[in-house]
């Protein structure tokens, strides 16, 4: 058992392996894992019932022996991710037969484990509840199901059913307390959009309540951000199938990201499938995570953490920013590695953010575009020991600090994006980013890369036009880092690191304007 403490109102424990686990005040043991599905080796094929139903079972033996092993620990929940039950690349056609007829209006009010009777097709979802009852843990999984419609639906496929990507949330007694159904698909052309976004949330004895979307939602403002802000939400279990997209959008790294802006703990759980880039899960709380990030080797994985209860009156990042836009001249709020509750501001001696120095200016190097998550960036070179930068596109201008006392034989980069993104998805972006290139030439600015060794201290900061931030600190290996300070000065957000755990991959104030969308 290993105990870390921040001088916080709250500490984490994580425990490996613990059996006759007691548990801390304040605080819940959670658990996550994952899958490394096994898929149809021809999923447009049509098959029967009965053969989809044998898929599916031997995913969900698997399901069953982790949640065992999670119970053993001591976890009072557990989260499976998107697709592990029945795989992905369906059409709409050949996923019917794995699809369960899941009530979506019986919430809370059904028990499949005990009232297997009531629905047809509803064996995927039984044995779920049953595995939730036998072991007394919460079980969030994601499942495909299927719900008639009449002609008189203006809506209604013309197949005559609504065909939808399911999570379920089950209580320890087995009962079926929410359901969610995707609202953001990510190509999935077997599954309908639902009419309006499900606001999906369930209560626990333990945590509150915990607030549930999917996979691709963490991107929208409907209805992953809606749902927290309406309900004031503070646990948040999230089921994924994300493919990777270094240098700005790796699972992890955005999971923390979201963790971090909202002030929530994440309970995520990913698919396992490296050769198509999708790994990365963890539970996170706003300045710890326990991780599992690996593109080398195969199996799941399963995390299990204890983590401390967020309550509900503890205001998020986002919240206490709202006011920006009027008075932040005047404040500024932060997060740290060492405190959620300190207020660090840049002390009145120092640069106000927004402003680099005359001499900084005329030893700015020359602008370059290239190519970063298929936006086209504007980038300037990082290069000496130390330096101020500055870069600007459209409305936003981003500034950085930086120093360093070993120089490496690696280039990095300032960039800056203030855009629509429009390649798998559109949605608007505000972005500064610290990156490390690919290579020695301006052209490999953007690549994908996994390994450094620089070490960077950096204070990176943009005028940005929207509230919602996401702080993304990514170091060699895709592990984990977090900023000294962050928060909002002058209608600035600033994000500063010191001594970085390892090599700096990826620095980045990553805003997302909703309403530009």
């Amino acid at each position: 058992m290993v105990a870390l403490c921040w001088k916080l109102p709250i500490c984490f424990l994580f425990y490996q392996v613990v059996s006759g686990r007691v548990r801390r005040e304040g605080h819940y043991v959670a658990a996550v894992y994952e899958h490394e599905s096994i898929l149809s080796p021809t999923p447009a094929a049509l098959v029967e019932r009965r053969s989809a139903l044998e898929l599916m079972g031997r995913n969900l033996d698997i399901y069953e022996q982790q949640v065992q092993a999670a119970a053993r620990q001591g976890a009072q929940i557990i989260v499976f991710p998107e697709d592990g039950i029945h795989g992905f690349n369906f059409t709409r056609s050949s996923i019917y037969p794995y699809l369960d007829f899941v009530p979506h209006s019986h919430s809370g009010k059904w028990n499949p484990c005990r009232e297997p009777y009531l629905f047809n097709d509803t064996e995927v979802v039984q044995r779920l509840s049953c595995m939730a009852l036998k072991n007394k843990i919460f079980l969030v999984a994601n499942l495909g199901s299927k719900q008639p419609c009449e002609r008189s639906d203006p809506l209604c496929p013309s197949d005559g059913r609504y065909q939808f990507n399911t999570n379920v949330a089950f209580a320890a007694d087995g009962t079926l307390l929410a359901t969610y159904r995707k609202h953001n698909l990510y190509f999935e052309y077997a599954y309908d959009t639902p009419p309006e976004p499900d606001y999906a949330f369930f209560d626990t004895p333990f945590a509150g309540k915990f607030g549930m979307f999917t996979c691709f939602d963490i991107l929208f403002f409907e209805p992953a951000v809606n749902l927290i802000r309406q309900y004031n939400l503070k646990q948040i279990v999230y089921p994924a199938a994300w493919m990777n997209q270094l240098p700005l959008l790796s699972a992890v790294e955005f999971q923390q990201a979201f963790a971090t802006a909202f002030n929530v703990n994440m309970l995520a759980a990913n698919i396992h499938h490296p050769t198509l880039g999708m790994t990365g899960s963890g539970i996170y709380t706003p300045v710890k995570s326990f991780i599992y990030h690996n593109m080398e080797s195969y199996g799941g994985k399963l995390i299990v953490a204890e983590i401390p209860v967020i309550t509900a009156d503890y205001k998020t990042n986002l919240e206490s920013n709202q006011r920006f836009r009027e008075n932040l001249h005047d404040s500024c709020r932060t997060s740290t590695s060492t405190s959620l509750d300190d207020e660090v501001c840049f002390k009145e001696q120092e640069e106000i953010p927004g402003r680099i120095s005359e001499k900084g200016k005329e030893q700015s190097p020359p602008s370059f575009n290239a190519e970063m998550m298929y936006d086209n960036f504007t980038f300037v070179p990082v290069w000496g020991e130390k330096g101020e930068l500055q870069v600007c596109a459209n409305t936003l201008c981003c500034y950085l600090n930086y120093q360093r006392t070993v120089l490496t034989d690696e280039l990095y980069a300032l960039g800056v994006f203030d855009g629509l993104h429009t390649v798998h998805g559109t949605y608007y972006v505000q972005a500064c980013a610290l990156v490390k290139c690919g290579g020695l030439s301006f052209s490999t600015c953007g690549q994908e890369v996994t390994d450094a060794t620089a070490l960077i201290d950096f204070q990176l900061w943009g005028n940005m036009s929207t509230p919602y931030i996401f702080p993304l600190l990514l170091t060699s290996g895709i592990t984990l880092d977090f900023a000294d300070h962050m928060g909002w000065k002058n209608n600035y957000y600033f994000l500063s690191k010191n001594r970085t755990s390892s090599g700096l991959l990826t620095a980045a104030i990553y805003g997302r304007w909703y309403e530009k969308d």
